[in-house]
């Protein structure tokens, strides 16, 4: 039973009304109970009419709402929600396929749980909780995963360590929900290609699963090109690349990144003199970069991730973009990305536009790229659109 309310604003319901997931603190009047961080509660027009349930926090996201609808948030209510997800992942035929084994299953708002990110790995399911919320029922959420699966998800690893609000004063420990023999060094398969997965220590769920359909795409171009992967964490464009490429070097501020890239690599063609990798800072090793690659690759961390850091951001995008564009050879192939969520499309594309400008060279785009199918977009909150990304041609 929920026994805890947010009333609105008088004129603060509209957004509510038009199924955006997040209320601020700023559009509430009073808040009726004493909810506690990750709480349910029920959200009222300033009228008293219902609105929406969600998850409470005392940041400036107040709630991040789950229904819009009158419901009991229970662990009937939560199975249904994760049997969209699975339907929707059947739906884009990225389940079952005899290729590729990792796939996300749940992408917070995009399949209207803010708060929470499932991948599978194979059998495993490595779950984050970004609100005090689903840490709450993360043992509930778990048990349900071998059952909306059909049986595929044997153990669930939870690695909401880092990514909890730090004011939660949660204290959480990464570890297994379920199971607890699943390997930290799995070998899984995606497109045909291997890859070796630490979901303890790598970043993020252990592997950058939402570029699965941009790393295809960079294999058409790789052909004969001399390719050079900057920010390539564990290697995935450069595995790719390494179907067809004369060379290909993977950067990386990391070694033991760049020591997984080596054995991505080893995995799928063994010791290969056409694979090199290079622990060193990103902007160092372009600026002073003396061959001129065909294929570049642009992946960088999340340059902002609040909206006070944007200005910083797009600077930061211009001068790496610039960069590169004065360094490829005539003729090149440019692939570059943001992962910021607070970086629009067009924010993105006018920074790669002033950084192309700059360089005086003539560039066109190829390709405007995205996230793939399995990270949807919820279409009321275009905030969830958060990977953007060009081809671009360089003369």
């Amino acid at each position: 039973m929920i026994t805890s309310r947010v009333n609105l604003k008088k004129g603060k319901e509209q957004s509510v009304r038009r199924y955006h997931p997040w209320v601020f603190s700023g559009a509430i009047a009073r808040v009726e109970g004493t909810p506690a961080e990750g709480d349910p509660v029920e959200v009222l027009a300033s009228d008293g009419t219902y609105l929406a349930t969600g998850h409470w926090s005392p940041g400036s996201i107040a709630v991040r709402i789950f229904s819009f609808e009158k419901c009991l948030p229970d662990s009937k209510f939560f199975r249904k929600k994760l049997e969209d997800a699975v339907q929707c992942r059947i739906g884009t035929g990225i389940t079952g396929k005899s290729d590729t084994n990792v796939w996300r299953l749940v992408h917070g708002e995009g399949d209207g749980l803010p708060g929470l990110v499932v991948d599978i790995y194979g059998n495993t399911a490595v779950m984050q909780s970004h609100t005090a919320g689903f840490w709450h029922i993360r043992k509930m959420i778990a048990g349900l995963l071998p059952e909306v699966t059909g049986g595929l998800v044997k153990s669930v690893y939870d690695k909401s360590e880092g990514t909890l609000p730090f004011m939660a004063k949660l204290n959480p420990v990464n570890g297994y929900l379920l199971g607890g023999d699943g390997d930290p060094d799995a070998v899984v398969t995606e497109n045909g290609y291997r890859f070796k997965i630490d979901w303890e220590k790598g970043q993020k769920t252990g592997f950058f699963i939402d570029q699965r359909d941009n790393r295809n795409l960079l294999r058409q171009y790789s052909n004969g090109r001399k390719v050079l992967n900057m920010f390539g964490y564990t290697g995935g464009f450069s595995v790719y690349a390494m179907s067809n490429a004369a060379l290909v070097h993977t950067v990386d501020s990391s070694a033991p990144a760049t020591a997984m890239a080596d054995e991505n690599v080893r995995l799928n063609f063994g010791e290969d003199p056409r694979h090199k990798s290079f622990a060193t800072d990103a902007f160092s090793f372009l600026a002073e970069m003396k061959q001129q690659y065909d294929l570049l690759v642009l992946d960088p961390p999340a340059f902002a991730k609040h909206q006070t850091a944007l200005s910083q951001a797009l600077q930061g995008y211009r001068r790496l973009n610039a960069i590169a564009l004065q360094k490829i050879a005539p003729g090149g192939i440019l692939f570059t990305f943001s992962c910021s969520q607070v970086v629009s499309r067009d924010d993105f594309r006018r920074s790669v536009f002033v950084a192309a400008a700059n360089t005086g060279r003539n560039v066109r785009i190829l390709h405007q790229m995205g996230q793939p199918p399995d990270h949807p977009v919820n279409i009321y909150h275009p905030e969830s659109e958060y990977l953007k990304g060009l081809v671009l041609y360089v003369e």
